[in-house]
Formats: structure tokens, C-alpha cells, sequence
């Protein structure tokens, strides 16, 4: 089974990615979490100069490009390979976040960026996709914490708002394949949330 987690920067991704993987395991499952950009040698080397190239200037649709190149590598050397051999697979972010991010707050046409992504995906998509979804002000908040800010958060507040309605609206266009968590409370809160709509969707065993 493939599940991913998307949302805005600070919504808490890698912390419930990370709850729900010890959960499966309790459970008996073998688990693998990857995250996007990233995961392998290829995807950490263009992480690295999307979220750290601050001295570089991308244009929006090589950033795309960037991030399926990433993509593509990641489904064929960890993802589809993890699945074939029946492991839980769970993603910090996947294809929508480039919907969202170049699309709908980047400007770049969302039938280019699925065409695009069906290429790099190559036919791997989750059976089940959250959004952990904050206000920006939440979002602010907790990024003003780190202490460098990546590329990709500084891009400044019309951008992010822009960001977390896309998240919302393409939930909202795709009911059956999008789930919205409210990631502002405590993370157990969240993490019981996450729970509760996997068991709802499949149960605790037999996934």
C-alpha cells in the first residue's frame, strides 16, 4: 500500500509520516518512508539545490521539471520496488504537491504538470492521500522556528496562501482521492485523526 502526506510548508509532515510508519509497524507491517524530493543519491543532489540553491536563479518550470526528475527516480529505485515486495510505502509529499506549488500558485497549467507528472510517476499513485492542512498564520509560526528557511518557504506570504487553497480546491475538485486532516492541534490529536481514517478506509488488518 502507498500513502503520502502533502500540505504547506510547517503543516507536520515528516512527524506524522514518521507516527504513522511506527504504527504500521506495531502492526506488523514493513515499512519504507521516502520523501519527495529525496530518497535516493540522485533526488538528495536536486533536493539540495531546490530547497538549499538559494544563490541560484530557477525558473518555475525548470523547478518542475527538477522535482518529477527527482520523482521518476524515486518510483523506480524505492517505491515501486517496495511495493512489489508487498511493504507499506509512505511518502512526505508526491505528485499533487507539484500541482499545487507550480500550478496553482506557480501559474503553470495543471494539464501540463499531470501530463508530466503521468510520465514520471509511470502509473504509481497512492491509494490513499492526505492533506495535513493549517492556516497560514499557524504555517508562519512554526517555520519562523527553523533556522534557515528554504527556498521554498521563503517564497512569501501571497505564495503560501495561494499554496493552501490550491491544497483545499483540488481536495475539494477530487473528494474520493483526497483526504483533509486539520494538522493545527497537538500531533497525537492528528496522528489519532490519521489513524481513524485508515481504519475507516481499510481497517487495521488486511490492508
Amino acid at each position: 500500500m502507498f500513502i503520502t502526506f502533502d500540505g504547506g510548508d510547517g503543516c507536520g509532515k515528516s512527524t506524522q509520516q514518521k507516527r504513522l510508519g511506527d504504527w504500521f509497524q506495531s502492526q506488523g507491517y514493513e515499512v519504507v518512508l521516502c520523501r519527495d524530493p529525496g530518497s535516493t543519491a540522485l533526488g538528495n543532489e536536486i533536493r539540495q539545490i531546490l530547497l538549499h540553491g538559494h544563490e541560484l536563479r530557477i525558473e518555475n518550470k525548470t523547478e518542475m521539471l527538477l522535482f518529477m526528475a527527482a520523482r521518476a527516480q524515486m518510483v523506480e529505485e524505492i517505491i515501486r520496488p517496495a511495493l512489489e515486495m508487498g511493504k507499506m510505502v509512505i511518502s512526505d509529499r508526491f505528485l499533487l504537491s507539484n500541482l499545487v506549488y507550480q500550478g496553482y500558485a506557480g501559474g503553470i497549467s495543471l494539464e501540463i504538470l499531470e501530463k508530466v507528472g503521468q510520465i514520471a510517476v509511470d502509473g504509481i499513485m497512492p491509494d490513499l492521500a492526505m492533506i495535513l492542512d493549517i492556516p497560514y498564520e499557524v504555517a508562519i509560526e512554526r517555520i519562523g522556528n527553523r533556522n534557515v528557511p528554504d527556498r521554498m518557504e521563503q517564497k512569501g506570504e501571497e505564495f503560501h496562501r495561494r499554496v493552501r487553497n490550491g491544497f483545499l480546491q483540488h481536495a475539494a475538485i477530487h473528494p474520493n482521492r483526497y483526504v483533509v486532516i486539520d494538522a493545527v492541534p497537538p500531533p497525537q490529536e492528528v496522528e489519532t485523526a490519521i489513524q481513524n481514517v485508515i481504519r475507516e478506509r481499510f481497517g487495521i488488518c488486511g490492508l
